[in-house]
């Protein structure tokens, strides 16, 4: 299995690094001062389950050869992500993006063909630090892939065993892959919105009483999800009315800390796409508006 990441950020930093530290083939393809930087000092992470400092391999041209093409880049840069990964995917390798949102499908599946895009997901709190380090949080380290259509996948299954022996990733080929997009799409669109608006992680909104205002947004963004024909499990609602509920909860999104450095965010990607189909499920929807036109106002320029 070789496996080429695209970006080397919070998502492929983590990912990839912990493959390539359990003895995996990886090649990150990064920007040209992303790669001497890691070519000088390595990839740096610090995480709960060990921190690694990793000579890795780079490059800045994909060139051919690869099995899996894991894409980490965020959604306002897909376009250019197409571009660069295309020599790759057009040798025969087989696309597994991870980015928020879901409108990301569809465009990588026009620009490769439908059976050259799995889905993928990824639910992990990290950050890339201003000096290069992958930063890790919690507990959360989990890694979906697997076909849209539910169908077995060699690939996946060859993806899934590569990474067992990492440490610090649960990397799972699954069945119910288009369900599980739309219930990370439910929590993250809840947490995104509760935390852009608030411009405060769940513990600080919890305790200023904001708890009822998580809970109905999550139940109304269970029922965008439900119209559209993917109704979220009993257990994902008691997993994130517990979450929303909790006032030690340092859980913050990575819009809100784009926002809070000046940074672009996926506003569009994730609120765009939840209001669009709130409107379609006659949901109300003025909060989602609301959020946003706060995202949007903060986009820089």
């Amino acid at each position: 299995m070789r496996l080429l990441v695209l970006g080397a950020g919070a998502l492929g930093g983590y990912y990839g690094g912990r493959l390539h530290e359990a003895g995996g083939d990886v090649t990150f393809l990064v920007r040209p001062a992303r790669a001497e930087a890691l070519r000088r000092d390595g990839l740096r992470i610090e995480s709960p389950y060990g921190d690694a400092h990793l000579p890795v391999r780079v490059t800045t041209e994909p060139g051919s050869g690869f099995d899996v093409v894991l894409l980490t880049c965020k959604n306002y840069d897909l376009p250019g992500a197409i571009e660069a990964v295309r020599p790759a995917v057009e040798a025969g390798a087989l696309v597994v993006p991870v980015l928020n949102g879901m409108s990301h499908i569809g465009a990588l599946q026009e620009a490769f063909g439908p059976g050259r895009v799995l889905g993928g997901l990824a639910k992990i709190q990290a950050t890339l630090t201003p000096d290069g380090t992958v930063r890790h949080f919690n507990d959360w380290r989990w890694l979906f892939f697997g076909r849209l259509d539910g169908a077995p996948c060699p690939v996946s299954a060859a993806l899934e065993e590569a990474f067992a022996p990492a440490k610090g990733v649960v990397a799972k080929q699954v069945p119910d892959m288009e369900r599980r997009l739309w219930e990370k799409i439910v929590h993250l669109g809840t947490s995104a919105i509760g935390t852009v608006l608030m411009r405060g992680d769940v513990g600080r909104i919890v305790r200023a009483g904001g708890s009822p205002l998580l809970q109905r947004v999550l139940e109304r963004n269970a029922a965008i999800a439900a119209h559209h024909g993917h109704p979220v499990t009993d257990a994902f609602m008691t997993e994130y009315r517990a979450l929303f509920s909790d006032a030690g909860s340092a859980y913050a999104t990575s819009m809100l800390r784009d926002i809070e450095r000046g940074a672009r965010n996926e506003g569009e990607a994730v609120l765009g796409f939840l209001l669009e189909a709130a409107r379609r499920a006659g949901v109300p929807d003025e909060i989602h508006e609301a959020a946003l036109l706060h995202a949007r106002v903060q986009q820089p320029g």
